[in-house]
Parts: structure tokens; sequence; C-alpha cells
């Protein structure tokens, strides 16, 4: 079995430590057992390597984060990097191509899809494994993991099985099960019929898997409540299939099966969510019931009732703030008097203070709100804005702070549309541009003209103040041509 893990989302609901280039599974707040602090990503894919899955498990990621998660999962990951955003299907897509024509996976293999930050116990990706199984046994298109509620959310997809849950012998041989497209003369059919003419099935089908009779997205409370009475699981968005069933469809949709030729054409695909490209359309679907601990960390509320700190950076916390976090990036000290049930976080992006069960809210608020980046971390360090103005004579100006962390290189680049001066602050490196290099330390100046391409490597951590000025000043900006040292050393002309 392939495991795909979907990370390239960048949603609103952690802002403002949360933005286009660092999304929600990339923040370090969750303390690992040694007692460092890991981000949900690192999490997930520690849990993958305990399993002995991370050998089989490839990420599907934005261009703009292919730099942050090089920074924070081991650099033999293989990423599938998709070149413009076009939802879950296209994500799926990109890597199902992959698999079949880079990595020579055949079209029999079982692919499981995950989200790249669910919390949960190591169990789960037990039952990940299991999925493998359930697809070859039931003949199903699809087999998905459903979580056993433990209270009635309003924020979850559910979804419905034909048996209510658990699912007794004499419960499965009352059930009226209508036609959902599954080979009734396979194992799982047998099972059915048995079941239908009131004989006790095999345990293990009634525990294992179950046929899903329909999908119901964010009911209300209420409507919840009776969704679980009925046995609904809420859906926690891992699924599997066969790869063949993709490139079928691939195919159909006169798309190329072929990865670099997929890349090209990649903005010709639907940007539609797999649930509605696919799922909704598939008329054989089984689910998996999962009954541990389970839990989206996606709003601020969530997240820090799993956070083992009240605060992270420089903060006062009243005695009397109960049930209070604090998340504080930026060199400022935060001080919270006399406020409870509050999360307070703060990040060069903006600042937040919100009640924790109003903390949802925050994806509305700024749904209008388009801003840069002020903060990114990199393959090979950090960057942050300080500050940016448009000048009067129509140019743009913008000044950063850049580290570069010791035995890391930038990649050998050059930018179209504005210079760029350093000031060196700290540490030592060697500096390559235009092929020409040279030895940079504290107080020395640099000044690298617009189409100058140029790259440094530190020697000890190099810090320095960058201005960056001309017609246009975007993140976009950038031609790469080299990211690996040896060949930045071999194009320039380097010895030693």
């Amino acid at each position: 079995m392939k495991i795909v893990l979907l990370s390239g989302g960048s949603g609103k609901r952690l802002w403002p430590l949360s933005n286009d280039t660092r999304s929600k599974q990339f923040l370090k707040v969750l303390r690992n057992p040694a007692g460092q602090m890991e981000s949900m990503v690192q999490r997930v894919w520690r849990q993958l390597a305990r399993a002995g899955l991370d050998g089989e498990t490839l990420v599907a990621v934005g261009t703009r984060q292919t730099e942050i998660i090089r920074s924070q999962l081991p650099e033999t990951v293989p990423l599938v990097v998709e070149p413009v955003r076009r939802d879950t299907f296209g994500a799926i897509a990109l890597s199902a191509v992959y698999l079949y024509d880079v990595a020579g996976v055949g079209l029999d293999e079982v692919v499981a899809v995950l989200p790249v930050d669910p919390y949960v116990e190591d169990g789960f990706f037990d039952k990940v494994r299991e999925l493998e199984g359930i697809i070859r046994d039931s003949g199903a298109e699809l087999a998905l993991i459903g979580v056993q509620p433990t209270y009635p959310s309003a924020k979850y997809g559910y979804i419905v099985p034909d048996q209510p849950h658990p699912a007794a012998a004499s419960d499965i041989a009352v059930q009226s099960l209508p036609d959902t497209g599954l080979d009734t003369d396979g194992p799982h059919g047998q099972q059915l019929n048995a079941a239908a003419d009131g004989v006790d099935p095999d345990p293990a089908f009634s525990i294992g898997y179950r046929k899903v009779r329909r999908f119901v997205e964010k009911p209300s409370e209420a409507e919840a409540q009776k969704l679980i009475e009925a046995g609904a699981l809420w859906n926690c968005g891992v699924f599997a299939f066969k790869l063949d069933s993709i490139i079928q469809l691939i195919i159909k949709m006169g798309l190329p099966i072929q990865y670099e030729e997929m890349v090209k054409q990649f903005e010709r695909l639907p940007a539609i969510s797999f649930d509605y490209e696919v799922v909704e359309k598939a008329v054989s679907v089984v689910t998996a019931s999962y009954d541990g601990y389970w839990k989206d960390l996606g709003t601020w509320n969530t997240l820090t009732e799993e956070m083992s700190v009240k605060t992270i950076g420089r903060s006062l916390v009243s005695e009397d703030s109960h049930n209070t976090h604090v998340v504080n990036e930026l060199d400022l000290l935060v001080t919270v008097i006399g406020l409870s049930d509050v999360v307070v976080a703060a990040s060069p992006d903006g600042i937040l203070v919100a009640n924790k069960a109003r903390s949802p809210q925050l994806k509305d608020m700024l749904k209008d709100i388009e801003q840069r980046p002020m903060y990114e971390e990199k393959r090979w360090g950090t960057s942050r804005v300080m500050d940016f103005k448009s000048l009067a004579d129509g140019r743009e100006m913008l000044t950063r702070s850049v580290r570069v962390n010791a035995g890391q290189c930038t990649s050998y680049h050059f930018h179209l549309n504005r210079d760029e001066f350093w000031t060196i602050v700290s540490g030592k490196g060697t500096l390559v541009i235009n092929k020409t290099h040279s030895t940079v330390q504290a107080g020395d100046t640099v000044r690298i003209p617009a189409g100058t391409p140029h790259s440094v490597k530190a020697d000890s951590d190099l810090e320095w103040i960058e201005i960056q000025m001309g017609s246009r000043i975007e993140a976009d900006d950038v031609i790469r041509l080299y990211d690996d040292w040896a060949d930045i050393k071999r194009l320039s002309g380097m010895t030693g």
C-alpha cells in the first residue's frame, strides 16, 4: 500500500500564525515525547515512521510550501508539488500519476490518502493499514475511515453506513440492504446475503467494514445527534482506492498520465474536491470504524486543548486568567490580565485576541483580507518582513531580516524586477554573485542588481538585513536555477 499525505492547504483559521506559505500543519506548537516543540506534519510523520509506513508515503504540497516542508521533514521524503491550487482532486490526481509514471507503482496497488494534520493515537495508523485488505476483500471502489463520534458536532461531515453501530449479528439480520453496486458474488456480497437470510455473518465483516449509504456535510447539532443515534460516523477525510481507478478516470478526462506532462497541463484539472469529483459519484463505498482518539486541530479552541504549555514566546499572564493561552512570535512582551478562556496570538502578520469558543469565526472575518506573508520558514532558514512601502517615484521598497542556518545555502537564483541591498549582521558565509564568489561576514554590505544570479552558503548562522527596491516586489519574482550547493559550485567554477 502507498500513502499520500495532503499538505497543500493554507487556511486562515489559525491566523496570524498561519498564512499562505506557513499553514496550520507547519506551526510548531505541540510537544513531542522528547519535550521538543513540533508541528502537526512532524507529529504525523513521526507516527507514520513508528508504524513502519514512512517508506511508503509521499507528500502532496503547494509550490509555495516546498521550502517549509523541506525544513521540517527528512530530505528523502518524496514531494509531489502542485504548480497551482486545484483543490484535493488535483492533488490526488497528480500524486496518482507520480506513483504510476515516476515511482513505477502497479495499477493494482492500493493507495490511501490522509490529511496531514489529524491529531490521533498511534493505533489510528493500524486502521489505515487495514484499508488495503478492506479494498481487496470488499471489491468496493473506495474504502473510508469513519471516527466514532463523541458528541454531536456541527463542524464535521458524517458518513451514514447501512447498518447501525455496533453492528451485532442480530442487528444485521433485520436490515434492508439497498443495492449499492457491490459484487454480491464476492466475499462481501456473501456476507450481505447471509445477513439478509437471517444467518449470523462472520463477525469480522460486521466489525471490519460496512457499506456507505450516504454522506451528510456539517449538519446542525440536532441533526448530528439523530445521525449519531442512527450509527453515523465522523468523516475524517481518510480513504483508499486502487491506483487503476484514478488513472482510468484521468484518461477519460483526456489528461496525460505522464508526470512531467501532467505538471504542464495541471491547470486543465477542475478546481474541485475529491469528495465532489469522485466520492459522491462512486457506486460502491465502504467504511471502517475507528473508535480511538481523533481530533481536528483546525481552530484555535481545538488546538489549545492539545497544547502542553500555556504560553509560547515572551508573555505574562495573571493568575486569575484561567484557560488562557498566549503564542507570541514577536520580540515585544505580551501581557494578559484577568481574561479567561481566551487565546492571544501575535506574529509579524498580525495580532489576535479571541474568546476560544468564538475563534472558529476567524476564517469568515478574514475572508476579504489579502496580505503578503510576513514570516516564512525556508528549507535553509527564515525570513521576516520588517517594512513595505510604495515610493513617490512609483517604485516599491521592502525591508526584511534573513537568517541562513549554518551549513545551509539559498538557491542560485535571480529576480527580474528588483535590486537587493544586504547588510550582514552576524555570521560568516560564502557568497556567489554571477559566478564570482567571495567571503561575507558581519559588517559587509552587498548590492545585487536585478537579473543577477546569486546564492549564499552559511559557514555559521548567517544573518543580514535586506532592502529590496524595484518596480514590482512580489514573492513570485524569483527564477531558481539550482538548489544544491554542489551544482552551484560547479556552475560558478568554485573549487574545494
